[in-house]
């Protein structure tokens, strides 16, 4: 994966970081923990500008949080409401469980989608519930934009100064890639369990 992220830096260049950062908000498989350095390195050598690459990763960043919050928020609350309630079960996913989540992001909305645009795993995710419940699009975009400068701004500052080490990233982001999606496949399939075990109303 690092060579074909690199090739799309090379070849494309803040198109290419723009394009990966957009996929990577639509399928997070797509690390933006690979992006970014990359895109960093690149800057590094001179091909690209530190604040070119900034821009663009961001510009993919809000256009892909964008499509889910939009979607979601087209979609509606009272239609997932119904869709758990009858196919819940088979998704891990009970009305109580989406009651609360609802209530919790309606009082820490911003900061759940401040600080969920740097957590991996949640940063494509938290817009789908901001969307149901209709956050205002100020905050959502204000604090996913805040949270996103952070992170990227890391991730390209990491790239920039390991420079000719940039290789290197990807055998530890790896390896914590794999991991993270095992947990999230133990997790969902203990959710599962404790959801069929539970007695039908």
């Amino acid at each position: 994966m690092i060579e074909w992220v690199t090739n799309w830096v090379a070849a494309g260049g803040y198109a290419g970081v723009f394009a990966l950062m957009f996929l990577e908000n639509l399928f997070p498989p797509i690390p933006s923990e690979l992006i970014m350095p990359l895109a960093g390195f690149a800057a590094a050598q001179g091909k690209l500008s530190f604040a070119g690459i900034m821009l663009a990763g961001l510009g993919g960043t809000l256009l892909g949080n964008a499509v889910w919050y939009e979607a979601a928020r087209a979609f509606g609350t009272a239609r997932t409401k119904r869709l758990v309630e009858r196919y819940g079960r088979w998704l891990g996913i009970l009305r109580e469980d989406l009651d609360k989540a609802e209530v919790t992001l309606r009082r820490y909305g911003p900061a759940a989608v401040f600080l969920g645009r740097m957590m991996p795993g949640i940063r494509t995710v938290i817009s789908i519930p901001a969307g149901l419940i209709e956050l205002p699009r100020t905050v959502f975009y204000l604090w996913t934009l805040a949270g996103s400068l952070i992170w990227i701004g890391a991730l390209a500052v990491l790239g920039y100064v390991l420079e000719d080490q940039a290789a290197a990233i990807g055998d530890w982001i790896d390896p914590i890639g794999k991991v993270l999606i095992l947990a999230v496949g133990v997790m969902f399939l203990w959710q599962l369990w404790r959801i069929w075990r539970r007695p039908r109303p």
